[in-house]
């Protein structure tokens, strides 16, 4: 849980935006979205593999033009 200081004769802007800038630098926002449902560990590996293989046919293409 992220707490925020307001202090004396702070603007809600400006305390909203320093919320922001904690949420953004702890990634919190990522780490909601990965447990909002469940991913078998072999299918998170399966995607890392084709992502991997994808920019690997990326590399080569470029190479070869």
């Amino acid at each position: 849980m992220l707490i925020i200081n307001v202090k004396e004769n702070e603007t809600i802007d400006r305390v909203l935006s320093r919320y922001k800038k904690k949420v953004k630098d702890t990634q919190l926002l990522k780490e909601v979205r990965r447990r909002k449902s469940f991913e078998k560990p072999s299918i998170t590996r399966r995607a890392t593999i084709l992502k991997a293989v994808h920019r690997e046919g990326i590399k080569i293409k470029e190479m070869n033009d």
